[in-house]
């Protein structure tokens, strides 16, 4: 028998053993190596030293992912993971939130199903220091949903501006700072809306708190926005000659202050094309674009305007250079804005000339007005572009990518309003956690146990609270007439807040304390620590004035975003403005009010280090970023009851090998089963309890014996599973042998049957048609007779005749195919024709015409013709070379045509000479080595004639006009057709060429001739007869 597990005996086995799974209990036993993938299950839940050795372990391993419950801890690596492929993306859709490893896909999925299965709003608090990767990790839960989501036209065009929107607000709203290039300096908050089916159909951002005072100011080793520096490396000349800008940063008084204006991290070059292209999808038309990049660099030359004092002290410019390129706005009518006061006195307007210091403070603050509100209107646009108007219900993920908490070596407003915001989180925080935990123990009817935790109402109640809190005190400071000061803010908080235990100055602390304050400067204790801010400051920025004559300037722009951004209901309000400080305590108020209507998750942020050097691990910085996130606090508030949770039927599935009575198949209730098998395990009364749909474990280190208990059962279960495996595929195999054979031999029977058929039908018809082939074409004769067509073309298609003169391998067609064939056989004849015509070649041509020639003189006329038919003629048969020079200079005015050697006969007594016949273009000539033995022009020739046997034997016909013209030539030629030929085509003979029987009279002489006999012998002989002529036998031809 399969042996059954207790806990009191296995609790001796060694931890550690297996290998490594992908659900998070199977990765409990890969524990020692890659550390616990859920804090909860930590059993040293309270050491800050056992939770950061954790965090370590697994980012050694690159797991840069960590549970606390549902709360996602990411670890900044420094360098690039190949975690966030559609591979991944798709292994972790629709999968139950514990079954794989930790991972920003595994909440953004688990978020998006929990809002789909409960109907209901939720949102994702991201949060950490500036470097931790919050707007990375914002990035890649969109992208998330962007892939998950399902797909269409409309939706594509939402996804596609909801992902745009990040680039475009991260030129205008994120900055280079000392711990991070890409720092956001502003408050993120986004709902993505849902249609009932799930699909993303709009969405809305809220911004919070932007750094207007970094458009002015940057700290050494800083940058101001990043558009700015992307305008001036990246736009196009057209656009920077357009705006009055060139492309050089160091130009620009408000980009030269952090001397860093070239970052190896930053190409601001291609980040220009990749806002451009993020406008135009977002909706943004060519106007709005230009009138945009309008204002950004009307900021730009508004820092470049410089001031001088009179003899007065008061503020003069020394040139309006740069006025001339701000927002459409006449030169002297900023000239005047920027350098006097306007005081409404009664009904009187007086100006009030401005001190150098002020104008540069009016400079300042219309530079961050400017910046400020486009930056509002571009967020405003970018939710017209993202606006669902359908009217049907929807639900809403929302992402808060919101500052951490910041500490630095110099502390001002900025970071008072950024860390009361992280207290305000940090108490909803745990509000919600609380909360959360809480309803789960009523619904699952365990009882609630109170915790200890350390509520920080206090410290929220210290700046917010009305009347008595720093907020409320600075607000008084700053509209209270007379010379409000830093200072003097600072004296009424020492006066307000001297006895309260979180709030400390130089002037309240004891002399061990006043050795690190400054006496400008007041500390909090918040609940990540203590920090101490310089008062200087505080004042101007929560006051942020501009003076109304300045605002009534800019309604005077030609920019419609000005104009909007300044609008003309704005100047008629009486009442003074919040103060920023009080603006952001009610957006806070406001925002706390959104999330606290959601189901809340969260990610919390991490950096590895300081240097962005990957794979360093710097465990004091960690320690700082874990005790300012409140992660321990968390920790404790989900630990205060039960470590682990999972449903019945979960639980059951997994571990139902343990327990014999569970094992393999549980027939009843999965709480039942569960009971049963946890008694089995032995685990103790205090160990656990039984929820409704739930089983909660106190102790992670239950589990995790009971998990390395269920790690040593499945090896015993492998056997087994292997074999009954093997037993039924064999099974299964048998049975589908048998099955298939039966198919394939039904297949090949129902085919033969098919084709016995299809054959007897087939010879019936052809029985028929054979018949009645003779007959007018009918139903039943029809296919024969095209079987018959068929059959006859493909036969004449393998033995058709190869060349033109082959008459007799056509062949013979059936009756039906008779005039078909004749006109085949025509049109086969005609392309061999052409085809063969088409191949001839100049020289063969050359060769075919002079071979018509002698065909047109000596077909059917002489016995050797036929045997030098395919003999091919020769352009000469005597090469120059072997001509006597002499003879050559002699004719070189005429053009040899062709020669040829002879064997001349002398007209007396007949004795044989070997000659050479020469044909030039005007005459014949006989040649006998150096000496011309005789000349007859073309003229002088009459013709030529020679015997109708087979021998080579012509005479040449001289007329004797001339008495030095000798007789009649009588030649022997063995190329007597070729020599022919040449000689009539030369000279235009051919029709004084005759073919004779018998003899053939010759002139010796004048009035006097010569004959030559012709007769045939058994052999060739040329002799004198003792008649006094030529007796020539030719050799006897047998008939072709």
């Amino acid at each position: 028998m399969r042996q059954s597990y207790r806990l009191g005996q296995y609790k001796q086995i060694a931890l550690g053993h297996g290998q490594c799974c992908l659900d998070l209990e199977g990765a409990l036993i890969a524990r020692d190596r890659v550390g616990i993938q859920d804090f909860v299950l930590l059993d040293a839940h309270n050491s800050e030293t056992a939770f950061l050795d954790n965090l370590k372990k697994r980012f050694t391993e690159d797991l840069i992912y960590t549970y606390i419950g549902t709360l996602l801890i990411s670890v900044n690596p420094y360098k690039e993971l190949d975690i966030y492929t559609k591979k991944q993306m798709d292994l972790y859709m629709g999968v139950n939130f514990f079954e794989l490893p930790p991972h920003i896909y595994a909440l953004a999925d688990n978020v998006y199903h929990t809002m789909l299965s409960e109907a209901n709003n939720n949102f994702i608090l991201i949060s950490g220091e500036s470097g931790a990767g919050k707007t990375e990790a914002s990035k890649k839960i969109l992208q998330y949903y962007a892939v998950s989501c399902p797909s269409s036209t409309l939706l594509d065009t939402v996804r596609d501006r909801m992902l745009m929107s990040n680039p475009v607000l991260e030129a205008f709203g994120n900055a280079k700072t000392m711990k991070n290039d890409n720092s956001s300096r502003f408050g993120k908050y986004m709902d993505i809306q849902f249609d009932c089916q799930g699909d993303a159909v709009g969405g809305h951002i809220l911004s919070y708190l932007l750094e207007k005072s970094r458009v002015v100011h940057q700290n050494h080793g800083e940058r101001n926005f990043h558009i700015f520096y992307q305008l001036v490396e990246g736009g196009e000349e057209d656009l920077l000659r357009h705006l009055g800008l060139e492309k050089d940063t160091k130009r620009y008084s408000y980009l030269v202050q952090g001397e860093c204006s070239n970052v190896s991290s930053i190409n601001d070059k291609n980040d220009w094309k990749t806002v451009k292209n993020a406008l135009s999808v977002i909706d943004f038309d060519a106007n709005d674009i230009e009138h945009l990049f309008g204002i950004i660099a009307s900021v730009l030359h508004l820092g470049n305007v410089h001031f001088d004092g009179d003899t007065k002290g008061y503020a003069t410019l020394n040139t309006n250079a740069a006025l001339r390129w701000l927002l459409g706005i006449h030169v002297q009518v900023l000239h005047e804005a920027l350098t006097f006061r306007k005081i409404e006195a009664k009904s009187e307007e007086v100006l009030s000339p401005f001190t150098v210091d002020h104008a540069i403070y009016a400079r300042d603050a219309l530079a961050k007005a400017i910046y400020g509100r486009a930056f509002t209107w571009l967020v405003n646009r970018i939710n017209e572009s993202l606006e669902n108007k359908d009217s049907g219900r929807k639900t809403v993920i929302g992402l808060l990518d919101i500052y951490g908490f910041e500490v630095f070596s110099v502390n001002s407003f900025e970071q008072f309003c950024i860390n009361y915001c992280n207290e305000k989180l940090q108490q909803l925080f745990i509000q919600l956690t609380l909360k959360a935990e809480q309803e789960e123990y009523e619904a699952e009817g365990i009882g609630w146990e109170p915790v200890q935790f350390f509520n920080n109402k206090i410290i929220c109640d210290l700046v917010e609270e009305k009347h008595r809190g720093i907020i409320s005190v600075l607000d008084e400071e700053c509209m209270r007439p007379g010379d409000a000061t830093d200072l003097t803010f600072l004296d009424k908080l020492e006066e307000k807040m001297g006895n309260h235990p979180h709030f400390v100055t130089y002037k309240l602390a004891d002399k061990k304390t006043r050795k690190s304050l400054e006496r400008g400067d007041f500390r909090l204790l918040h609940y990540a620590g203590e920090v101490t801010y310089c008062v200087v400051g505080f004042i101007d920025k929560n006051n942020d004035l501009l003076y109304k004559n300045i605002k009534d300037v800019m309604r005077l722009s030609k920019n419609p975003i000005i104009q909007q951004c300044f609008p003309a209901t704005e100047g008629d309000s009486r009442r003074r403005p919040e103060t920023v400080a009080t603006q952001f305590k009610n957006s806070l108020l406001r925002l706390t009010e959104i999330l606290t209507a959601k189901e809340a998750w969260y990610v919390r942020c991490l950096k590895s280090n300081d240097n962005k050097q990957p794979g360093k691990f710097d465990e004091v910085l960690v320690r700082h970023q874990v005790k300012y996130l409140g992660l321990m606090e968390h920790l404790r508030v989900r630990r205060a009851g039960f470590a682990y949770r999972r449903r019945y039927e979960v639980f059951l599935k997994r571990y139902k090998a343990l327990c014999p009575a569970t094992w393999p198949h549980w027939k009843g209730v999965p709480s039942d089963g569960v009971e049963k098998l946890v008694q089995h395990l032995g685990y103790q009364p205090d160990e656990y309890k039984m929820g409704k749909t739930k089983i909660f474990i106190r102790y992670a280190r239950t589990l995790f014996a009971t998990e390395d208990a269920f790690e040593i059962c499945k090896h015993e279960l492998a056997y087994i599973y292997v074999l009954f495996a093997l037993l039924l595929f064999f099974f299964f195999c048998q049975h589908l042998a048998t099955k298939i054979e039966t198919c394939w031999r039904g297949v090949q029977a129902r085919k033969e049957r098919d084709r016995r058929a299809w054959a007897v039908k087939i010879i019936k018809q052809f029985i028929k048609g054979y018949i009645t082939r003779r007959e007018a074409k009918t139903t039943d004769n029809s296919e024969y007779l095209a079987f018959v067509r068929q059959s006859y073309l493909n036969r004449l298609k393998d033995n058709l005749p190869k060349t033109v003169l082959d008459k007799t391998t056509w062949l013979t067609p059936p009756p039906v195919m008779t005039e078909t064939s004749e006109i085949l056989r025509q049109l086969h004849t005609r392309m061999m024709v052409r085809k063969y015509v088409r191949g001839i070649t100049p020289q063969k041509k050359a060769q075919l015409q002079q071979k018509v020639v002698t065909s047109g003189i000596f077909k059917g006329k002489k016995d050797s013709y036929p045997s030098s038919i395919a003999v091919p003629f020769v352009d000469t048969r005597i090469n120059e070379q072997d001509i006597n020079m002499r003879v050559l200079q002699t004719i070189r005015h005429e053009r040899i045509k062709y020669s040829v050697p002879v064997v001349k006969y002398d007209r007396n007594g007949f004795k044989p000479r070997p000659r050479q016949l020469i044909l030039t273009q005007a005459a014949v000539y006989l040649v006998e080595e150096a000496k011309i033995k005789q000349r007859v022009d073309y003229v002088s020739l009459k013709g030529a004639s020679l015997s109708n046997l087979g021998d080579s034997v012509m005479i040449l016909h001289v007329a004797l006009n001339d008495p030095k013209q000798k007789g009649d030539m009588i030649l022997q030629c063995d190329h007597l057709f070729e020599a022919l030929t040449k000689l009539a085509m030369i000279a235009n003979k051919q029709n004084n060429i005759k073919v004779v029987q018998g003899s053939i009279k010759f002139e010796i002489q004048a009035g006097k001739e010569g004959g030559v006999d012709f007769s045939v012998g058994q052999e060739p002989m040329i002799y004198k007869g003792k008649n006094g002529h030529l007796m020539v036998v030719a050799p006897r031809i047998k008939s072709r």
